[in-house]
């Protein structure tokens, strides 16, 4: 989605031409390219939106311009997403809406965070919540939670039952709004209409892309969507009250100012590293310097933070263009206390058949990673793709529709995987051998 994404696919055009001549685009890379045999082949749909392996099906649950039951309409752009358990056989979905001031916000209303310049309009981007039946799956109400903000990408789910919502922008004033973005906000799972939109200032002020919460120490980890991008944690003074303030910190690697491997194999894939944090001032950035900053200070250079997921002690996340081909890295944090943390370079693709630009994440009931892939071209549609906890690839699912995987979460019983296709936005539900 943004320019230097759409350079880099440009130049391999011709590549991506040549396997779409040769029938590879849908059933190479959308069945037999895998590394690992887990599911088997996808079957294809015959309604041509979602192939999946034998075993596997889906259902859309939400679309575009739907009623919803505060008298909007479903937006586009759907992102970012979190499950949560509301109790009573409830299910909520959090999602975001990457949408800007040009953008239809489906008749966003409640208490705003900002509005359209000169107007009393709010900014379309925020979150939309669905309360489902856990059995069924039916959607009981959907209704904006939060209004106002603006490229709402990815966040994350906090162990204390709310999202975090990251905008990916850091305009200011005069640019369609009135105020100054890239924050992250937070919107409880319980909420039943639009909350109250408080920008978290000390979690930094950049272009934000996911978040995750460590539920053993109650700190926050954000990832940055710049080439040049940081790996940022959030101590708080208070855990579960990230209003109350904290400290900032960037990771750095000693000997590694730069893990993208652009120039060479600095980093090599499966390799861990002892990692330090360090502290960063003035996070709030009008400048929108915080990374450069960083990294003047010492702080590793990583490829368009993306998707940052928590596991049991410890954390993934993707950067999307990383790698010796640019084609997207996965790495494993692993918080220690008693002795520095250490970052391994869980996966490197060095093929588009492998893994093409990485975006959200989650961790199945069955420990393999899922990434939802975002390569915007004509020649190449997206897949979901999943990575076993040995780093093998294989292909989960497909879609011949052009558009991106975002917002994969499961719910609580691990029997049902949520995802997004982002535009025109679909939720859709799939169920099958998770645990497999």
């Amino acid at each position: 989605m943004i320019a230097d994404r759409r350079r880099f696919l440009h130049a391999t055009g011709g590549a991506f031409a040549a396997l779409a001549a040769s029938g590879c685009v849908r059933a190479g890379l959308g069945s037999s390219a895998a590394a690992a045999d887990v599911y088997g082949p996808l079957m294809p749909d015959p309604k041509g939106l979602i192939d999946l392996p034998a075993g596997f099906s889906y259902r859309v649950i939400s679309s575009l311009g739907e009623a919803m039951s505060d008298g909007g309409t479903v937006p586009d752009r759907a992102d970012g997403m979190g499950c949560f358990d509301l109790g009573g056989g409830k299910l909520a979905l959090v999602r975001n809406h990457e949408l800007q001031a040009k953008h239809d916000g489906g008749g966003a209303s409640g208490r705003a965070y900002d509005t359209v310049a000169k107007s009393l309009i709010p900014l379309p981007g925020g979150t939309t919540t669905l309360v489902l039946d856990a059995e069924t799956l039916a959607v009981e109400r959907q209704f904006r939670s939060l209004s106002g903000t603006i490229r709402n990408c990815a966040g994350g789910i906090t162990p204390w039952g709310s999202w975090l919502t990251c905008e990916e922008d850091v305009s200011g004033p005069g640019r369609g709004q009135n105020k100054q973005h890239g924050w992250v906000f937070e919107v409880p799972a319980s909420a039943t209409g639009p909350v109250d939109p408080v920008p978290l200032k000390a979690l930094g002020r950049f272009n934000h892309e996911a978040a995750c919460v460590d539920p053993a120490t109650g700190i926050v980890y954000e990832t940055e969507d710049r080439e040049d991008s940081l790996l940022y944690r959030f101590i708080p003074n208070q855990p579960g009250n990230l209003a109350a303030g904290g400290k900032l910190q960037a990771l750095a690697i000693d000997g590694m100012p730069d893990s993208r491997n652009w120039r060479g194999a600095a980093f090599a894939p499966q390799s861990w590293q002892a990692v330090r944090w360090i502290d960063l001032d003035n996070v709030e950035a009008p400048d929108d310097d915080l990374r450069k900053r960083g990294a003047a200070a010492g702080a590793t250079l990583f490829a368009r933070g993306e998707g940052i997921w928590m596991g049991d002690g410890e954390l993934y996340f993707c950067c999307t263009s990383g790698g010796a081909a640019k084609l997207g890295q996965i790495f494993r944090l692993r918080p220690q206390s008693a002795a520095p943390d250490r970052l391994q370079l869980f996966f490197e693709s060095t093929s588009i058949e492998q893994f093409n630009y990485g975006d959200n994440l989650v961790i199945a009931p069955n420990g393999h990673l899922i990434v939802c892939e975002d390569a915007y071209t004509d020649e190449v549609a997206n897949r979901l793709i999943g990575l076993t906890p040995a780093g093998e690839p294989y292909v989960l699912a497909f879609t011949p529709v052009q558009t991106e995987w975002a917002g994969a979460c499961f719910s609580p019983d691990g029997r049902t995987l949520f995802v997004n296709l982002y535009s025109p936005t679909k939720t859709v539900a799939i169920t099958g051998p998770w645990a497999a």
